[in-house]
């Protein structure tokens, strides 16, 4: 909807492990093989600088930075080359946790305030990258 106001070209990329039930006739989505990694792959080899990346994986985001991508969660968050690491560490650590038996309670259900929230951030990463 956003990308649609603002004339940006919106591909969804999923794996034929996730086809959705119903899919937007207005958006272009691309299935690649099933397995862990194949989507990410895919990712890597299409993407270019000046797109914008949205996703929740935080190791996916680490490697499409340095190609001038822009990245964003879901929940609005704005990957950047400057506090990635730190995010990288905190994901290490909590897997390392998780090897030795402590668990956390995993990520919050999104709510309607993530959405707005990344609403809010994608129409300000938009604002800016047409202001460049």
């Amino acid at each position: 909807m956003i990308a649609k106001e603002e004339n940006w070209y919106a591909r969804f990329i999923a794996s034929f492990d996730h086809i959705p039930n119903e899919q937007d006739k207005n958006n272009e989505w691309s299935f690649v093989d099933p397995g862990r990694d194949s989507v990410d792959l895919y990712i890597l080899n299409e993407i270019r600088k000046g797109d914008i990346l949205i996703t929740q994986d935080i190791g996916l985001a680490s490697l499409v930075l340095p190609k001038g991508v822009y990245a964003l969660s879901p929940r609005g968050t704005d990957y950047k080359e400057e506090t990635i690491n730190t995010m990288l560490d905190f994901r290490f650590l909590s897997a390392k946790a998780r090897q030795q038996g402590v668990y956390g309670k995993g990520p919050s259900p999104f709510t309607k305030e993530d959405r707005l929230n990344f609403q809010h951030s994608l129409r300000r990463l938009l604002s800016e990258i047409e202001g460049v």
